[in-house]
Protein backbone atom coordinates (compact mmCIF):
# COMPACT_ATOMS: atom_id res chain seq x y z
CA UNK A 1 0.00 0.00 0.00
CA UNK A 2 1.68 3.44 -1.29
CA UNK A 3 1.97 6.23 0.93
CA UNK A 4 -0.30 8.35 -1.23
CA UNK A 5 -3.13 5.70 -0.24
CA UNK A 6 -2.39 5.84 3.38
CA UNK A 7 -2.43 9.28 3.57
CA UNK A 8 -5.73 9.75 1.15
CA UNK A 9 -7.14 7.50 3.85
CA UNK A 10 -6.27 9.50 6.56
CA UNK A 11 -6.73 13.04 5.00
CA UNK A 12 -11.24 11.60 4.44
CA UNK A 13 -11.31 10.54 7.44
CA UNK A 14 -9.83 13.79 9.16
CA UNK A 15 -12.80 15.46 6.72
CA UNK A 16 -15.46 13.49 7.93
CA UNK A 17 -15.98 11.63 4.86
CA UNK A 18 -18.53 8.52 5.90
CA UNK A 19 -16.50 5.36 6.31
CA UNK A 20 -17.83 3.62 3.92
CA UNK A 21 -17.20 6.06 0.83
CA UNK A 22 -13.62 6.14 2.67
CA UNK A 23 -12.91 2.72 2.06
CA UNK A 24 -13.97 2.81 -1.67
CA UNK A 25 -12.63 5.81 -2.88
CA UNK A 26 -9.07 4.78 -0.89
CA UNK A 27 -9.33 1.41 -2.31
CA UNK A 28 -10.10 2.76 -6.53
CA UNK A 29 -7.41 5.27 -5.81
CA UNK A 30 -4.80 2.24 -5.00
CA UNK A 31 -5.73 0.56 -8.14
CA UNK A 32 -5.27 3.67 -10.09
CA UNK A 33 -1.91 4.96 -8.65
CA UNK A 34 -0.74 1.15 -9.02
CA UNK A 35 -1.58 0.73 -13.13
CA UNK A 36 -4.27 -2.46 -11.51
CA UNK A 37 -6.74 -1.49 -14.10
CA UNK A 38 -7.82 -5.13 -14.35
CA UNK A 39 -8.12 -5.10 -10.30
CA UNK A 40 -10.40 -2.28 -11.19
CA UNK A 41 -12.28 -3.46 -13.86
CA UNK A 42 -13.64 -6.58 -11.77
CA UNK A 43 -13.92 -4.45 -8.41
CA UNK A 44 -18.13 -4.45 -9.38
CA UNK A 45 -18.06 -8.46 -9.51
CA UNK A 46 -16.39 -7.78 -6.30
CA UNK A 47 -18.61 -5.96 -4.69
CA UNK A 48 -21.80 -7.92 -5.78
CA UNK A 49 -19.58 -11.26 -4.25
CA UNK A 50 -19.55 -9.83 -1.23
CA UNK A 51 -22.99 -9.51 -0.56
CA UNK A 52 -23.35 -13.19 -1.86
CA UNK A 53 -23.74 -15.06 1.85
CA UNK A 54 -27.03 -16.18 3.32
CA UNK A 55 -26.23 -15.22 6.49
CA UNK A 56 -26.87 -11.69 6.00
CA UNK A 57 -30.16 -11.87 5.01
CA UNK A 58 -30.84 -11.91 9.09
CA UNK A 59 -29.78 -8.09 9.23
CA UNK A 60 -33.12 -6.46 7.64
CA UNK A 61 -35.26 -8.96 9.40
CA UNK A 62 -33.90 -8.10 12.71
CA UNK A 63 -34.16 -4.19 12.29
CA UNK A 64 -37.56 -5.28 10.90
CA UNK A 65 -38.58 -6.70 14.20
CA UNK A 66 -36.92 -4.03 15.56
CA UNK A 67 -39.29 -1.47 14.03
CA UNK A 68 -42.14 -3.99 14.64
CA UNK A 69 -42.01 -3.59 18.03
CA UNK A 70 -41.51 -0.69 19.00
CA UNK A 71 -44.85 0.35 17.52
CA UNK A 72 -46.63 -2.57 18.94
CA UNK A 73 -46.52 -1.87 22.49
CA UNK A 74 -43.49 -4.46 23.17
CA UNK A 75 -40.76 -2.20 24.06
CA UNK A 76 -43.01 -0.02 26.44
CA UNK A 77 -44.06 -3.50 27.98
CA UNK A 78 -40.51 -4.41 28.36
CA UNK A 79 -39.80 -1.38 30.18
CA UNK A 80 -43.11 -1.57 32.88
CA UNK A 81 -42.12 -4.54 33.30
CA UNK A 82 -38.63 -3.94 34.46
CA UNK A 83 -40.14 -1.04 36.21
CA UNK A 84 -42.53 -3.08 38.87
CA UNK A 85 -40.06 -5.76 39.63
CA UNK A 86 -36.75 -3.00 40.50
CA UNK A 87 -38.09 0.36 40.90
CA UNK A 88 -38.44 0.41 44.64
CA UNK A 89 -34.33 0.20 44.83
CA UNK A 90 -32.44 3.01 45.41
CA UNK A 91 -31.35 4.06 42.17
CA UNK A 92 -34.54 1.70 40.60
CA UNK A 93 -35.24 3.85 37.57
CA UNK A 94 -30.99 2.96 36.67
CA UNK A 95 -31.39 -0.80 37.12
CA UNK A 96 -34.56 -0.21 35.19
CA UNK A 97 -32.56 1.11 32.42
CA UNK A 98 -30.45 -1.55 32.15
CA UNK A 99 -32.71 -4.72 32.67
CA UNK A 100 -34.89 -3.28 29.98
CA UNK A 101 -31.68 -3.21 27.78
CA UNK A 102 -31.06 -6.51 28.13
CA UNK A 103 -34.66 -7.44 27.53
CA UNK A 104 -34.70 -5.60 24.09
CA UNK A 105 -31.18 -6.61 23.24
CA UNK A 106 -32.97 -9.99 23.20
CA UNK A 107 -35.06 -8.66 20.38
CA UNK A 108 -33.11 -5.71 18.46
CA UNK A 109 -29.33 -6.76 18.89
CA UNK A 110 -28.56 -3.23 17.33
CA UNK A 111 -26.85 -0.91 19.95
CA UNK A 112 -27.34 2.25 18.10
CA UNK A 113 -31.21 1.54 17.54
CA UNK A 114 -31.45 0.85 21.27
CA UNK A 115 -29.79 4.08 22.51
CA UNK A 116 -31.50 6.43 20.39
CA UNK A 117 -35.04 4.61 21.42
CA UNK A 118 -34.18 4.25 25.14
CA UNK A 119 -33.23 8.21 25.06
CA UNK A 120 -37.01 9.10 24.60
CA UNK A 121 -37.87 6.76 26.49
CA UNK A 122 -35.90 6.51 29.87
CA UNK A 123 -33.83 10.10 29.85
CA UNK A 124 -36.82 12.24 30.65
CA UNK A 125 -38.50 9.32 33.26
CA UNK A 126 -35.48 9.44 34.96
CA UNK A 127 -34.74 13.60 35.46
CA UNK A 128 -38.46 13.82 36.47
CA UNK A 129 -37.53 11.64 39.15
CA UNK A 130 -34.72 13.39 39.99
CA UNK A 131 -31.68 12.10 38.40
CA UNK A 132 -29.15 14.07 36.55
CA UNK A 133 -29.48 14.15 32.77
CA UNK A 134 -26.04 13.34 32.13
CA UNK A 135 -26.25 10.60 34.13
CA UNK A 136 -29.76 8.92 32.95
CA UNK A 137 -27.82 9.71 29.35
CA UNK A 138 -24.61 8.03 30.50
CA UNK A 139 -26.55 4.76 31.91
CA UNK A 140 -28.85 4.70 28.83
CA UNK A 141 -25.95 4.65 26.87
CA UNK A 142 -23.51 2.43 28.65
CA UNK A 143 -26.27 -0.26 28.65
CA UNK A 144 -27.13 0.00 24.94
CA UNK A 145 -24.02 -2.12 24.54
CA UNK A 146 -25.38 -5.00 25.92
CA UNK A 147 -27.45 -4.92 22.50
CA UNK A 148 -24.89 -6.72 20.31
CA UNK A 149 -24.01 -9.42 22.97
CA UNK A 150 -27.12 -10.90 23.43
CA UNK A 151 -28.75 -12.95 21.20
CA UNK A 152 -30.03 -12.16 18.27
CA UNK A 153 -26.70 -10.05 17.77
CA UNK A 154 -26.41 -7.90 14.06
CA UNK A 155 -22.51 -7.63 14.49
CA UNK A 156 -22.68 -11.16 15.28
CA UNK A 157 -24.34 -12.30 12.07
CA UNK A 158 -21.60 -10.23 10.41
CA UNK A 159 -18.58 -11.83 12.11
CA UNK A 160 -19.94 -15.62 11.65
CA UNK A 161 -20.22 -14.71 8.05
CA UNK A 162 -16.42 -13.10 7.64
CA UNK A 163 -15.18 -15.85 9.55
CA UNK A 164 -17.20 -18.48 9.15
CA UNK A 165 -17.53 -18.74 12.11
CA UNK A 166 -21.50 -20.67 13.22
CA UNK A 167 -23.78 -17.78 13.52
CA UNK A 168 -26.19 -20.21 16.56
CA UNK A 169 -22.78 -20.79 18.22
CA UNK A 170 -22.23 -16.75 18.54
CA UNK A 171 -25.24 -16.03 19.15
CA UNK A 172 -25.30 -18.38 22.31
CA UNK A 173 -21.92 -17.31 23.26
CA UNK A 174 -23.16 -14.24 23.86
CA UNK A 175 -25.72 -15.11 26.79
CA UNK A 176 -23.29 -14.96 29.96
CA UNK A 177 -21.38 -12.01 28.67
CA UNK A 178 -24.21 -9.78 28.16
CA UNK A 179 -25.37 -11.33 31.42
CA UNK A 180 -21.96 -10.26 33.04
CA UNK A 181 -21.93 -6.63 31.47
CA UNK A 182 -25.85 -6.05 32.78
CA UNK A 183 -24.45 -7.19 36.36
CA UNK A 184 -21.50 -5.09 36.37
CA UNK A 185 -23.24 -1.75 35.22
CA UNK A 186 -25.86 -3.07 38.07
CA UNK A 187 -22.81 -3.14 40.57
CA UNK A 188 -21.75 0.79 39.45
CA UNK A 189 -25.08 1.92 40.03
CA UNK A 190 -25.22 0.84 43.69
CA UNK A 191 -22.57 1.83 44.42
CA UNK A 192 -23.18 5.68 43.05
CA UNK A 193 -26.74 5.45 43.96
CA UNK A 194 -25.38 4.44 47.82
CA UNK A 195 -22.63 7.39 47.30
CA UNK A 196 -25.33 10.15 45.86
CA UNK A 197 -28.11 8.99 47.50
CA UNK A 198 -30.55 8.16 44.25
CA UNK A 199 -33.95 8.48 44.56
CA UNK A 200 -36.16 5.16 45.09
CA UNK A 201 -40.31 4.91 44.05
CA UNK A 202 -43.00 3.16 45.89
CA UNK A 203 -42.61 -0.95 45.79
CA UNK A 204 -45.26 -2.61 43.46
CA UNK A 205 -47.71 -5.24 45.33
CA UNK A 206 -47.79 -8.99 44.23
CA UNK A 207 -51.02 -8.24 42.19
CA UNK A 208 -49.01 -5.22 40.37
CA UNK A 209 -46.15 -7.86 39.72
CA UNK A 210 -47.97 -10.69 38.65
CA UNK A 211 -50.35 -8.89 36.18
CA UNK A 212 -47.06 -7.31 34.59
CA UNK A 213 -45.59 -10.51 34.09
CA UNK A 214 -49.09 -11.52 32.17
CA UNK A 215 -48.50 -8.28 29.89
CA UNK A 216 -45.12 -8.94 29.48
CA UNK A 217 -44.91 -12.77 28.39
CA UNK A 218 -45.65 -12.50 24.79
CA UNK A 219 -43.36 -10.21 24.23
CA UNK A 220 -40.68 -12.62 26.29
CA UNK A 221 -42.05 -15.31 24.40
CA UNK A 222 -40.09 -14.12 21.13
CA UNK A 223 -36.56 -14.62 22.44
CA UNK A 224 -37.30 -18.06 23.59
CA UNK A 225 -39.02 -19.20 20.63
CA UNK A 226 -35.92 -17.98 18.78
CA UNK A 227 -33.32 -19.31 20.90
CA UNK A 228 -35.03 -22.79 21.37
CA UNK A 229 -35.88 -23.08 18.09
CA UNK A 230 -32.57 -22.84 17.17
CA UNK A 231 -31.05 -25.19 19.53
CA UNK A 232 -33.71 -27.59 18.53
CA UNK A 233 -32.30 -27.44 14.72
CA UNK A 234 -36.49 -26.30 13.68
CA UNK A 235 -34.34 -23.44 11.96
CA UNK A 236 -31.19 -21.87 11.26
CA UNK A 237 -29.99 -18.29 13.47
CA UNK A 238 -30.62 -16.71 9.82
CA UNK A 239 -34.38 -18.54 9.22
CA UNK A 240 -35.05 -17.25 13.05
CA UNK A 241 -35.36 -13.44 12.33
CA UNK A 242 -38.07 -14.16 9.88
CA UNK A 243 -39.94 -16.28 12.96
CA UNK A 244 -39.09 -13.20 15.14
CA UNK A 245 -40.48 -10.80 12.64
CA UNK A 246 -43.64 -13.00 11.95
CA UNK A 247 -43.97 -13.39 15.77
CA UNK A 248 -43.70 -9.30 16.30
CA UNK A 249 -46.57 -9.03 14.30
CA UNK A 250 -48.62 -11.52 15.79
CA UNK A 251 -48.46 -10.22 19.14
CA UNK A 252 -48.64 -6.57 18.08
CA UNK A 253 -51.79 -7.26 15.81
CA UNK A 254 -53.50 -9.84 17.75
CA UNK A 255 -52.34 -9.88 21.33
CA UNK A 256 -51.50 -6.09 22.13
CA UNK A 257 -53.27 -4.83 19.50
CA UNK A 258 -51.36 -1.63 19.47
CA UNK A 259 -49.23 -2.40 15.61
CA UNK A 260 -50.88 -0.48 13.18
CA UNK A 261 -51.16 -1.51 9.38
CA UNK A 262 -51.50 1.69 8.12
CA UNK A 263 -47.89 2.30 9.95
CA UNK A 264 -46.16 -0.97 7.65
CA UNK A 265 -44.83 1.34 4.48
CA UNK A 266 -43.19 3.32 7.38
CA UNK A 267 -41.32 0.73 8.80
CA UNK A 268 -40.33 -0.92 5.60
CA UNK A 269 -39.20 2.51 4.03
CA UNK A 270 -36.66 2.71 7.69
CA UNK A 271 -35.72 -1.28 7.44
CA UNK A 272 -35.12 -0.55 3.57
CA UNK A 273 -32.73 2.50 4.84
CA UNK A 274 -30.69 1.19 7.61
CA UNK A 275 -29.88 -2.00 5.58
CA UNK A 276 -28.95 -0.28 2.78
CA UNK A 277 -26.60 1.50 4.85
CA UNK A 278 -25.04 -1.37 6.37
CA UNK A 279 -24.96 -3.24 3.15
CA UNK A 280 -23.28 -0.03 0.91
CA UNK A 281 -20.64 -0.69 4.43
CA UNK A 282 -20.11 -4.08 3.67
CA UNK A 283 -19.50 -4.04 0.10
CA UNK A 284 -17.20 -1.08 0.10
CA UNK A 285 -15.28 -2.66 2.98
CA UNK A 286 -14.88 -6.21 0.69
CA UNK A 287 -13.50 -4.39 -1.48
CA UNK A 288 -11.32 -2.48 0.74
CA UNK A 289 -10.15 -6.36 2.36
CA UNK A 290 -9.34 -7.15 -1.32
CA UNK A 291 -6.85 -4.36 -1.53
CA UNK A 292 -5.35 -5.24 2.08
CA UNK A 293 -5.62 -9.24 0.96
CA UNK A 294 -3.35 -7.56 -2.45
CA UNK A 295 -0.67 -6.11 -0.44
CA UNK A 296 -0.31 -9.00 1.50
CA UNK A 297 -1.06 -7.15 5.06
CA UNK A 298 -2.65 -10.11 7.19
CA UNK A 299 0.57 -11.84 6.36
CA UNK A 300 2.74 -8.96 6.98
CA UNK A 301 0.82 -8.25 10.19
CA UNK A 302 1.12 -12.07 11.30
CA UNK A 303 4.82 -12.19 10.80
CA UNK A 304 4.96 -9.03 12.68
CA UNK A 305 3.29 -10.24 15.62
CA UNK A 306 4.30 -13.66 15.86
CA UNK A 307 7.72 -12.29 15.93
CA UNK A 308 7.14 -10.64 19.02
CA UNK A 309 5.05 -13.44 20.36
CA UNK A 310 3.97 -16.93 20.02
CA UNK A 311 1.56 -16.71 23.31
CA UNK A 312 -2.33 -16.37 22.49
CA UNK A 313 -2.39 -14.40 26.25
CA UNK A 314 -0.17 -11.44 24.58
CA UNK A 315 -1.54 -11.87 21.29
CA UNK A 316 -5.04 -11.15 22.98
CA UNK A 317 -3.63 -8.61 25.03
CA UNK A 318 -2.41 -6.30 22.31
CA UNK A 319 -5.35 -7.16 19.86
CA UNK A 320 -7.33 -5.72 22.51
CA UNK A 321 -5.47 -2.82 23.09
CA UNK A 322 -5.27 -2.33 18.85
CA UNK A 323 -9.36 -2.75 19.09
CA UNK A 324 -10.02 0.13 21.83
CA UNK A 325 -7.91 2.41 19.55
CA UNK A 326 -9.56 1.37 16.14
CA UNK A 327 -13.10 1.45 18.06
CA UNK A 328 -12.48 5.20 18.76
CA UNK A 329 -11.73 6.32 15.40
CA UNK A 330 -13.59 3.63 13.44
CA UNK A 331 -17.40 2.67 13.49
CA UNK A 332 -17.85 -0.97 14.68
CA UNK A 333 -19.01 -2.47 11.57
CA UNK A 334 -16.56 -1.02 9.38
CA UNK A 335 -13.95 -1.81 11.89
CA UNK A 336 -15.07 -5.48 12.06
CA UNK A 337 -15.36 -6.01 8.32
CA UNK A 338 -11.83 -4.67 7.89
CA UNK A 339 -10.16 -6.02 10.24
CA UNK A 340 -11.36 -9.85 10.62
CA UNK A 341 -9.73 -11.19 7.34
CA UNK A 342 -6.67 -9.38 8.65
CA UNK A 343 -6.41 -11.04 12.51
CA UNK A 344 -8.42 -14.61 11.64
CA UNK A 345 -4.81 -16.29 10.14
CA UNK A 346 -3.18 -15.49 13.39
CA UNK A 347 -6.48 -16.21 15.64
CA UNK A 348 -6.22 -19.82 13.86
CA UNK A 349 -2.14 -20.28 13.87
CA UNK A 350 -2.71 -19.40 17.40
CA UNK A 351 -5.12 -22.30 18.08
CA UNK A 352 -7.64 -19.37 19.66
CA UNK A 353 -11.01 -20.56 19.50
CA UNK A 354 -12.98 -18.72 16.67
CA UNK A 355 -16.26 -18.13 18.78
CA UNK A 356 -14.43 -16.88 22.58
CA UNK A 357 -12.08 -14.36 19.73
CA UNK A 358 -15.64 -13.31 18.27
CA UNK A 359 -17.21 -12.34 20.94
CA UNK A 360 -14.01 -10.61 22.21
CA UNK A 361 -13.31 -8.04 19.09
CA UNK A 362 -17.31 -7.82 18.74
CA UNK A 363 -17.70 -6.50 22.17
CA UNK A 364 -14.34 -4.56 21.81
CA UNK A 365 -15.40 -2.53 18.84
CA UNK A 366 -19.47 -1.99 20.69
CA UNK A 367 -17.12 -0.25 23.25
CA UNK A 368 -16.62 2.36 20.30
CA UNK A 369 -19.92 2.95 20.58
CA UNK A 370 -18.93 4.83 24.26
CA UNK A 371 -15.43 6.58 23.27
CA UNK A 372 -14.89 9.84 21.91
CA UNK A 373 -13.79 11.40 19.19
CA UNK A 374 -16.22 8.91 16.86
CA UNK A 375 -18.55 7.04 19.46
CA UNK A 376 -21.54 7.19 17.47
CA UNK A 377 -23.93 6.22 20.54
CA UNK A 378 -22.26 9.08 22.13
CA UNK A 379 -23.95 11.56 19.43
CA UNK A 380 -27.05 9.90 19.38
CA UNK A 381 -27.64 10.16 22.98
CA UNK A 382 -26.28 13.67 23.59
CA UNK A 383 -28.82 14.52 20.57
CA UNK A 384 -31.82 12.61 21.33
CA UNK A 385 -31.42 13.75 25.22
CA UNK A 386 -30.36 17.23 24.60
CA UNK A 387 -26.91 16.31 26.74
CA UNK A 388 -23.88 18.51 26.14
CA UNK A 389 -21.60 15.81 24.17
CA UNK A 390 -18.99 16.87 26.71
CA UNK A 391 -20.96 16.72 30.18
CA UNK A 392 -22.28 13.40 28.58
CA UNK A 393 -18.42 12.09 28.32
CA UNK A 394 -17.90 12.95 31.66
CA UNK A 395 -20.82 11.12 32.88
CA UNK A 396 -20.38 7.71 31.33
CA UNK A 397 -16.48 7.68 31.32
CA UNK A 398 -16.99 5.57 35.00
CA UNK A 399 -18.78 2.31 32.88
CA UNK A 400 -16.17 2.86 30.10
CA UNK A 401 -14.19 1.48 32.91
CA UNK A 402 -16.26 -1.10 34.32
CA UNK A 403 -16.56 -2.09 30.49
CA UNK A 404 -13.05 -2.54 29.71
CA UNK A 405 -12.45 -4.44 33.02
CA UNK A 406 -15.53 -6.66 32.13
CA UNK A 407 -13.94 -7.40 28.50
CA UNK A 408 -10.72 -8.63 29.99
CA UNK A 409 -12.43 -10.88 32.40
CA UNK A 410 -14.11 -12.60 29.21
CA UNK A 411 -11.07 -12.33 27.43
CA UNK A 412 -8.92 -14.28 29.89
CA UNK A 413 -11.74 -16.69 31.15
CA UNK A 414 -12.79 -18.43 28.04
CA UNK A 415 -15.09 -20.47 29.88
CA UNK A 416 -17.61 -17.71 29.94
CA UNK A 417 -17.93 -17.47 26.87
CA UNK A 418 -17.40 -21.31 25.33
CA UNK A 419 -19.41 -22.96 28.09
CA UNK A 420 -22.81 -22.64 26.42
CA UNK A 421 -21.96 -23.51 23.18
CA UNK A 422 -19.56 -26.34 24.29
CA UNK A 423 -22.83 -27.61 26.10
CA UNK A 424 -25.54 -27.18 23.73
CA UNK A 425 -22.48 -29.21 21.40
CA UNK A 426 -21.75 -26.24 18.61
Amino acid sequence: MTFITIAVFVILLILGIPISLVLGITTVIYFLINGQALLLESTPLRMFSGLENFGLLAIPLFMLMGEIMNEGGITTRLVNFAKLILGHFRGGLAYVTVVANMFLASILGSANAQAAMMSKVMVPQMEKEGYKREFAGAITLASSIIAPIIPPSMIFIIYGTLSSTSIGAMFMAGILPGILYGGAFMGMIAYMGYKHNFPKSKRSSFKEIFQGILKTLPALLIPLIVVVGILRGIFTATESAAVACFLAIIIGLFVYRELDIKKFPKMLVNTVTNTATVTFLIIMANIFGWMIAFEQIPQLMADLILSFTESPWVFLLLVNVLLIVVGMLIDGIAALVILVPVLMPLVHALQIDPVHFGVIICINLTLGLLTPPVGTGLFIVSSMADIKFERLVKAVFPFIIVSVIVLFIITYIPDLVLVIPRFLGF
